[in-house]
């Protein structure tokens, strides 16, 4: 397919049932894995359309990989608990503590 004009490109994509089209505006790709995620910024995304199925290209400006700390449900109950604080308190302890039980309620009693 070498010195095909685009033109060409197109008429024999459209052919063979294939469907080329830029999705505009989007800002960032987020992909969550366990223990972390990759964020795309500004991508370039091409959505192609071939029988029937999306796959999407993803063409990023810059890439962030971040660390991310999954608090188990029981250890935030656990440090209500313990440290008689409400939900969103002892979840915070817990993140600051990096997932640390023991730090967050020393915290958390260190602070009444």
């Amino acid at each position: 397919m070498m010195g095909m004009n685009p033109r060409q490109m197109r008429k024999l994509m459209k052919q063979m049932g294939i469907k080329m089209e830029e999705l505009e505006g989007v800002e960032e790709v987020v992909i969550r894995m366990r223990g972390k995620e990759i964020v795309l910024r500004d991508p370039a995304i091409t959505v192609i359309t071939a029988h029937g199925e999306k796959s999407y290209q993803i063409v990023p400006g810059s890439e962030e990989v971040r660390e991310v700390l999954e608090i188990p449900e029981e250890d935030i109950k656990l440090v209500m608990e313990q440290a008689g604080v409400d939900y969103e308190a002892a979840k915070k302890a817990l993140e600051e503590a990096k997932g640390d039980l023991a730090e967050a309620i020393l915290k958390l009693a260190e602070e009444s």
